[in-house]
């Protein structure tokens, strides 16, 4: 059996292989993965994905699951209880961010029926099918992902500017940005269809 071509930045760690074949760019259509994901690319900030990928379990621990509804409620002792949790990133900032998130997140499902149908209306509901040959193809954000930074933080989310957005985009199944080699990147085309 021939070995799988992947993207260039699943290679490093069995973690991103994993991710990678299993999660990264799949449609997501389930508001409590939306949040997961919105954690966690907020969270990696400035970091490796790989390193937010080994605390993914600390995060759902520490965030109720990722219960949006859960999370919203944290007031500063549970701010200053995940200050001292080894098993995130204890950045005060991130965390605030996370729980005021929670709270913005939880008006966008009361204003839209759920936070997929605000997200996924930025792409009318299908997810953008792009068709890069090399990483460096890929942009760090697009036009696309600057409105929609824009947006959410005109509805108080934090810590989500465009370029974290357009990784959000990516892993939440919003675009397609497996490299046209890529054994996924056909196999997600066909989800969208």
């Amino acid at each position: 059996m021939p070995e799988r071509i992947r993207c260039d930045w699943a290679l490093r760690s069995e973690e991103e292989i994993l991710y990678h074949d299993t999660e990264w760019g799949v449609p997501v259509l389930e508001d409590r993965k939306q949040f997961e994901f919105l954690v966690l690319e907020s969270a990696q900030a400035g970091l490796s994905w790989l390193t937010i990928l080994r605390k993914r379990e600390g995060y759902r621990r520490a965030f109720a699951g990722f219960d949006p509804e859960a999370v919203a409620l944290f007031d500063e002792r549970d701010v200053q209880r995940l200050m001292e949790d080894s098993g995130i990133i204890r950045n005060r900032r991130k965390i605030e961010a996370t729980v005021s998130n929670a709270r913005a997140f939880l008006q966008i499902q009361e204003s839209f029926g759920s936070f997929c149908n605000y997200i996924w209306g930025f792409v009318n509901g299908r997810p953008v099918q792009n068709a890069f040959v090399r990483m460096e193809d890929v942009p760090p954000e697009t036009e696309l992902s600057r409105r929609i930074a824009k947006d959410l933080k005109q509805r108080g989310f934090k810590f989500l500017g465009p370029v974290t957005v357009y990784a959000h985009m990516q892993a939440a199944g919003l675009v397609n940005d497996h490299l046209v080699h890529c054994f996924r990147h056909h196999e997600i085309a066909n989800l969208a269809r």
